[in-house]
């Protein structure tokens, strides 16, 4: 699917000595595009472009029905533009967000201030929403998405210095901006949320909002306040939410969540004491929470899509994409090996 492009590797090649690795070649070209603004320009005019729009990524339906990425070379890019009236210069704001396995530099643009049914139009698809676009996308191309909206999305609210109010600008790949009066640096940041599953040995214990689709339950989850370490955020959580004291903390597994906007969530389990499992429902944080038994779990694992309005209630847990269905499956898959104690 994509052409290689040939790279001299200069200051960032492997000892003679030692070989690199596909993964660590490809990690140490990133970065030279980050450090080397003539190198990130060069590899932007062999590149493959995702195109946004007002942060909505451009999606195409495969012969198989299913939706990907339009991925268009970056001189397909140039004759969209300039077949919708824009400015060709306009590539320059396309943001650096990785590379594939064979070293093609991939990249990022929103074009936003372009007619979205034009753009449509010419690259033969539709700009979907990223709540519905995130789940419907396969393997690695979610994570890919999710990260060039987060990019983004950063760059369209950091435009300004927070200390001395002047405008900022960006290096060539993105991947930082400078006041240009004070020279300070910034660059992109995600907030650190804490999900944990919590077990008392035979059950889990789910939450709720409000906000949630009908029937959904998830795992409790929180931001980290400044200074709290991952167990304090996750201990303080568990107690504000649900009035339970946690032990025996483990980490699981973490993932990028581009919702609202850009988080990191860091996934973990817990266990309270049998003997204290009486809850205490905080509801300004929570419309509701409840401890369920493994085979009620395994059976909603197997609903793949929340109840319609009229159907009963039924319990549905956060989809396959999510975190908290990942820690769901891991805890669901010890009880069935007998470690449900911690």
């Amino acid at each position: 699917m994509f052409r290689p492009l040939r790279i001299l590797f200069s200051s960032t090649k492997c000892p003679p000595t030692r070989r690199c690795s596909a993964f660590v070649s490809r990690m140490r070209y990133v970065n030279r595009l980050k450090e080397d603004d003539n190198a990130c320009a060069a590899a932007l005019q062999n590149a493959h472009v995702l195109l946004f729009h007002r942060l909505s990524p451009l999606l195409r339906r495969t012969e198989r029905g299913t939706l990907r990425p339009a991925a268009l070379m970056c001189s397909d890019v140039q004759s969209v533009l300039e077949r919708l009236g824009s400015d060709r210069s306009l590539l320059k704001e396309s943001v650096l967000i990785g590379c594939s396995e064979q070293n093609q530099a991939q990249f990022c643009l929103d074009v936003g201030d372009l007619d979205q049914a034009a753009v449509e139009a010419v690259c033969e698809g539709q700009f979907v929403d990223m709540r519905k676009a995130f789940f419907l996308l396969v393997g690695s191309e979610a994570p890919l998405v999710a990260k060039a909206q987060a990019l983004l999305r950063w760059h369209q609210t950091s435009g300004f210095c927070s200390a001395t109010g002047r405008p900022t600008r960006r290096n060539q790949a993105g991947s930082q901006r400078v006041c240009s009066s004070s020279g300070i640096v910034y660059y992109p940041k995600m907030s650190p949320v804490v999900i944990v599953l919590v077990s008392d040995g035979k059950r889990c214990l789910l939450g709720r909002q409000s906000s949630f689709p009908r029937g959904m339950y998830s795992a409790l989850a929180g931001f980290c306040d400044m200074g709290e370490t991952l167990e304090e955020t996750l201990s303080r959580e568990v107690a504000e939410e649900v009035g339970l004291e946690v032990h025996s903390v483990s980490y699981s597994s973490s993932q990028h969540w581009p919702f609202p906007h850009s988080s990191v969530m860091l996934g973990c389990h817990a266990s309270v004491s049998p003997a204290h499992t009486q809850l205490n429902v905080n509801h300004a944080e929570l419309e509701d929470a409840r401890w369920f038994t493994v085979e009620e779990i395994t059976s909603a694992l197997k609903v793949k899509t929340p109840p319609r309005r009229g159907d009963p209630p039924a319990l549905w847990l956060p989809p396959k994409h999510a975190i908290a269905n990942h820690l769901i499956t891991e805890w669901m898959d010890r009880q069935r090996r007998g470690e449900g104690g911690e």
